[in-house]
């Protein structure tokens, strides 16, 4: 989990860079953007499965 949350966060950074340079493709970033949100997505359905199958217990 913290594996994909880091992924998350590159994907972010990298998005955040082709964007401030402005000079690269366009694509480049919107595929970065594509990616992280990916990421969130299949994290999301990781934590409501886990918690779905008890796994995850309800309460902290």
């Amino acid at each position: 989990m913290i594996a994909i949350l880091v992924m998350i966060l590159a994907s972010l950074a990298s998005a955040l860079v082709f964007m401030t340079k402005g000079r690269d493709d366009p694509k480049r970033m919107a595929k970065a953007l594509t990616v992280r949100i990916a990421l969130s997505v299949g994290l999301f359905v990781m934590l409501m499965a886990g918690y779905y199958f008890g796994l995850i217990s309800g309460r902290l």
